[in-house]
């Protein structure tokens, strides 16, 4: 059984800072790539960032040196800390486990398997 709760969104001013939590319950939570998308109305999710086992990290262009994911494996927990908020960045947010290496399916176009219910973020200019 695979269970995602994110947390941490809410409203800020351009140039602040969130951390987002995401706590995963997965069997084999250490199998499994985990990321963070977002998603604004009337458009697609978009891939954020991304974090493997092996250590493994990547990032949209558009959130490099901004942002940044991290987790606490012993407690089964994905952050994202995200500072610098532009406006652009208002979205839902929202966390992603899958078997396969989210890197690679994202180039794929693929979505991962499992989601959590997100979490809105929204940066004022």
């Amino acid at each position: 059984q695979v269970h995602l709760v994110e947390s941490g969104g809410g409203s800020v001013q351009a140039g602040g800072s969130l951390r987002l939590s995401c706590v995963i319950s997965i069997d084999g939570y250490d199998d499994y790539s985990k990321g963070w998308y977002r998603q604004t109305p009337g458009k697609g999710r978009e891939f954020v960032a991304c974090i493997n086992e092996d250590g493994f990290i990547d990032y949209a262009d558009s959130v490099k040196g901004r942002f940044t994911i991290s987790k606490d494996s012993a407690k089964n927990i994905l952050y994202l800390q995200m500072d610098d908020l532009k406006a652009d960045d208002s979205a839902l947010y929202y966390c992603a486990a899958d078997r396969r290496l989210i890197a690679y399916i994202r180039d794929l176009h693929i979505l991962p398997r499992h989601w959590g219910q997100g979490t809105q973020v929204t940066v004022s200019s």
